[in-house]
């Protein structure tokens, strides 16, 4: 098998590694990071935002990725390829993608208005780790092979 090939195989497992990957720094180092080192909450609650709002992008990115590789292959044997295991994640995939909007269009936009800050921003968390779960379970699935 050629490079291009071997490359075009393993988009899924790329997609899914940059998926939980980025989660997981944006989530749980680059914003702590900034609520400690930036000047005001303020700031950093806004610093937050824009990149919640890209990592937002970013998954649903991914997702379709995902999603567009798990089609079935007619002139593949499906138990033999990658696409059978993103075929077998499609719910933590379509899960994880719908979180990543609900998080963007449904809970952002109150946190923001400071909405009863502390339920929404706790809906947020729970939501985000919920996502972050999705995403972990999509990428140990395509990472057996």
């Amino acid at each position: 098998m050629g490079w291009l090939a071997r490359l075009r195989a393993d988009v899924p497992l790329l997609a899914a590694a940059l998926w939980w990957g980025s989660l997981s720094a944006i989530g749980f180092m680059a914003v702590p990071l900034l609520f400690a080192r930036m000047p005001t909450p303020v700031m950093a609650g806004n610093m937050a935002a824009q990149l919640f709002a890209a990592q937002m992008w970013l998954s649903v990115a991914c997702t379709l990725v995902l999603l567009v590789h798990s089609l079935p292959k007619y002139e593949e044997k499906p138990a033999q390829t990658q696409a059978s295991q993103a075929q077998s994640a499609t719910i933590f995939i379509v899960g994880g993608m719908l979180l990543a909007l609900l998080i963007q269009f449904g809970v952002a936009p109150r946190i923001v208005a400071r909405q009863d800050l502390r339920l929404w921003h706790s809906v947020g968390t729970l939501m985000y780790v919920a996502q972050w779960l999705c995403a972990l379970v999509v990428l140990l699935r395509l990472s057996r092979r």
